[in-house]
């Protein structure tokens, strides 16, 4: 029996070729990986001893060659296949030990292999015969089952055989998206070059398994791009049971939200997010304070929700929470030892999670049955100082910050949406309506007598002055939206008849779905 080992990865390769060494295997090997295997001083052949070829072009051509490719690919079960390589003297490859170099992390021409792939999709493609092993973690159960059996079993060799050619399509993914992105780099390219290239790879990992999808008899999982590093990955559950798909959907919406809010700079931030959309934040000048202030803009709705809290929980922010109503998950920077404490023993089937920042969203995707639809991450691309006062009066210190506070959680609530804060704090959230108006009306009448005097945000424009209206008899004082509509002039009319500032946003609209 002979195997070709020729890996980047060279965890465990020392035990697993030793291994193969004490069942009486033949190791066939080449460039660092044979000088591995010669430094731990176990017995090998080179490749160009084999072939009788030397390495040449630097490297670029050492493995291609009829003596390797025959010996792998050779249907053992067909005469004229065997007696080919009986007449050519090469001898039969049982398997191939090879993964190929983690071209995204460092890429360049020269790292685009070429005998790698060709020969793991050889063995692969000959898997009735011949067992190929892309992964370290694999090398114990190969190495256990040789032992055991004196060889793979059919089913083993499928399986090895399906994770090949997974692994040369994430490789070739790599390289395809590494051309997009020089080209779109290129002057004169087109400017959604490198959002939407004419094809997309994706090659996703299953990083997880779910309690279940977004209804128990739905089944879930988390997967994430190959050679990425999600924020999930870096996630530290605590207490409570298995996360759901929910649960991770909206955790993430909660967790972004509240980062976001941060960065306003105006305190420490705590958001509460239901169905992924606020039904409470607020900025104050600690996080038990700010938690209370989230809690106070719909504390109905944040039961079973999710409470994201920009810094570490400590036992005075944790009484706090566990005073308030069941969160399904509650995510933080961190949690002192009190804290974990009290609320595992309160809130025994809250999940309890800590993590890192997460990383900027990129490119989305929404599949359509047999179709995908595909943009870019919605940014804010127009900074306050941008906005335009189109009213008589400009808004006071206080409403331009409450006018950013509302602009930033209307923006990641879904569609129709209004949304009244005050004093650094949301009091009113109208989410996903048909209508503006209603979603308006929805938002003044959560926020009743505290919609006062505070200022209200838009994600679209006003196509009449109606929703308008009805923020103005909500009392609400300063608004900020779009623009862009042919009615602006009718809408700033109505706002200037009331005495409310309203200032638009350069016509940056953010409709979420």
């Amino acid at each position: 029996m002979r195997a070709l080992v020729s890996v980047y990865d060279k965890r465990g390769i020392e035990d697993l070729a030793r291994g193969l060494v004490d069942l009486g295997w033949e190791l066939v090997s080449s460039g660092g990986t044979s000088a591995a295997l010669a430094a731990a001083g176990v017995p090998h052949v080179e490749v160009s001893e084999l072939t009788g070829a030397p390495e040449m072009l630097g490297g670029r051509v050492k493995t291609l060659h009829p003596v390797v490719h025959g010996g792998i690919l050779a249907d053992r079960s067909k005469p004229d296949h065997v007696a080919d390589l009986e007449a050519q003297g090469i001898g039969p490859i049982d398997l191939v030990v090879c993964n190929l170099y983690p071209f995204s992390s460092d890429p360049s021409i020269e790292l685009i292999d070429v005998g790698g792939p060709t020969m793991v999709r050889a063995a692969a493609k000959n898997h009735a015969h011949v067992g190929v092993v892309v992964s370290p973690d694999a090398y114990g159960d190969v190495l256990a089952e040789l032992r055991a059996d004196g060889r793979l079993s059919d089913a083993t060799r499928r399986r090895l055989a399906r994770d090949a050619f997974a692994h040369t399509a994430a490789y070739d993914a790599a390289i395809v998206s590494w051309f997009d992105a020089v080209d779109a780099a290129t002057p004169g390219a087109a400017p959604d070059a490198a959002v939407l290239p004419p094809t997309l790879h994706l090659t996703l990992e299953r990083a997880g398994s779910l309690r279940y999808g977004e209804n128990p008899h739905q089944h879930g999982a988390r997967y994430r791009l190959a050679g990425q590093v999600s924020w999930w990955d870096g996630v530290v559950q605590h207490a409570g049971k298995e996360l759901s798909y929910l649960n991770l959907f909206d955790t993430d919406a909660a967790w972004r939200l509240v980062h976001e809010l941060a960065a306003l700079g105006r305190g420490e931030a705590v958001a509460i997010i239901k169905h992924a959309n606020p039904c409470g934040a607020a900025l104050a000048a600690g996080l038990a304070e700010a938690y209370q202030r989230a809690l106070d803009c719909d504390p109905t709705s944040a039961f079973g929700g999710i409470v994201a809290v920009h810094g570490q929980v400590t036992d005075e922010v944790a009484e706090v929470i566990a005073d308030g109503p069941q969160a399904d998950v509650i995510v933080a920077s961190s949690y002192d030892e009190a804290a974990l404490a009290r609320l595992s023993a309160k809130r025994k089937a809250t999940r309890l999670l800590s993590a890192p920042a997460p990383e900027p969203s990129g490119r989305q995707l929404r599949s359509l049955g047999g179709s995908v639809l595909v943009q870019d991450a919605d940014r804010f691309l127009v900074p306050r100082s941008q906005w335009e006062v189109v009213t008589a009066r400009a808004p006071t210190d206080d409403e331009w910050r409450d006018l950013e506070l509302a602009w930033t959680l209307c923006a990641r609530t879904t569609s129709n949406a209004i949304v009244v804060a005050t004093a650094g704090q949301g009091v009113g959230v109208g989410a996903g309506q048909q209508s503006r108006v209603v979603a308006a009306e929805l938002a003044v009448t959560k926020a009743g007598e505290r919609a006062r005097g505070g200022a209200a945000a838009s994600d679209a424009f006003f196509p009449f002055p109606d929703g308008l209206e009805v923020l103005a008899r909500g009392g609400v004082a300063a608004v900020v939206q779009p623009g862009g509509s042919i009615r602006d002039a009718e809408v700033v009319a109505a706002a200037d008849a009331v005495g409310i500032a309203m200032v638009t946003a350069g016509g940056e609209r953010h409709f979420r779905h």
